[in-house]
């Protein structure tokens, strides 16, 4: 087992964790239960792909089995190795001693099912916009589609693209289009170009360093997507340890948090083709773009999870 640290990440003692005796735990499905346990009994947050202890803690066992996380029912009451037992109680007591969300600790990610590597150069992505390139980008004029004609889609922008993930599954989505991919950070794009090459992209993929639009020129899209820096002060002082643990650039949206937007609201309509589009991810500021921006027809989108969190607006729109 790994050493216990004498310091969480808030700076008091470290949560002392339940001792596990030999041949206590099983299966995956009893250190799924341990795991829970110690994941509620820490206070631990939710917010990095897992919105609960429960789906954590599976996510956490399968990875270090080599499972995907799907394949968990079919293997729940299947017995693990002494050795493997070791490895998941290092792992979970390092997610609980840490605070270090759990897709650090493995090094993976899915998004839309496919997988992603993420290090702490990277936010650990977890966007609504994925399941909104699928639900409201549909073809052959699919009824609902936010673009008339989305296999016409030729070229997309992915601003403050970090782990590249967005970008990927736009790619997949418009199997016609080339897709550049901005972000000011020199580790973020590291991490994108492995995932790029390991999701065989390289040719359809472009990765530009540079500050939003800055890199791009005068090129234009026929659709722009952005998960963009949107915490305001007061959050920023509130987040919990573990999204301190993430790089402070891919949070901080100043003091009320719209710093970025608005600078992407003001120069997208010199990037957007006639027909195009941008969509934008803002979190739970929707109240505050809306009195910022009360001019702009705004249609805000809801998924699974969320309501009202990425807003929609067409190039014609923009002015």
């Amino acid at each position: 087992m790994a050493r216990v640290a004498k310091k969480t990440a808030r700076g008091g003692a470290a949560p002392k964790l339940a001792k596990v005796g030999p041949g206590e735990l099983l299966t995956l499905l009893d250190f799924v239960r341990y795991a829970v346990s110690r994941f509620v009994e820490a206070k631990l947050a939710f917010a990095h792909g897992t919105t609960d202890p429960v789906a954590e803690a599976a996510f956490l066992v399968c990875e270090a089995l080599h499972l995907h996380p799907d394949q968990f029912e079919s293997f729940a009451h299947a017995r693990v190795t002494a050795a493997e037992g070791k490895t998941l109680l290092d792992l979970i007591h390092r997610r609980v001693t840490t605070r270090k969300p759990a897709a650090y600790l493995v090094n993976k990610i899915y998004m839309r099912g496919l997988p992603f590597y993420v290090d702490e150069r990277v936010i650990v992505p977890r966007s609504f916009i994925g399941e909104l390139l699928d639900s409201h980008f549909g073809g052959d004029g699919e009824v609902g589609s936010l673009i008339d004609d989305p296999a016409a889609v030729e070229r997309v922008l992915d601003l403050c693209t970090g782990s590249g993930c967005l970008a990927i599954l736009a790619a997949y989505h418009f199997p016609d289009a080339t897709v550049d991919a901005v972000d000011i950070s020199k580790g973020a794009l590291e991490v994108a170009a492995r995932n790029v090459g390991e999701h065989g992209l390289d040719e359809r993929i472009t990765l530009h360093r540079g500050d939003l639009f800055a890199p791009l020129r005068d090129n234009k899209y026929d659709l722009i997507i952005t998960n963009p820096p949107y915490v305001d002060a007061e959050g920023m002082a509130a987040l919990p340890p573990e999204c301190r643990a993430e790089p402070k650039l891919a949070f901080d949206g100043g003091a009320d948090g719209l710093d970025v937007v608005r600078r992407i609201l003001r120069d997208a309509p010199d990037h957007l083709t006639g027909d195009g589009g941008l969509i934008c991810e803002i979190g739970r500021g929707r109240e505050l773009v809306d009195e910022a921006f009360p001019e702009l027809p705004l249609l805000w989108l809801d998924t699974e999870d969320s309501e009202g969190e990425v807003f929609w607006i067409a190039a014609a729109d923009l002015g």
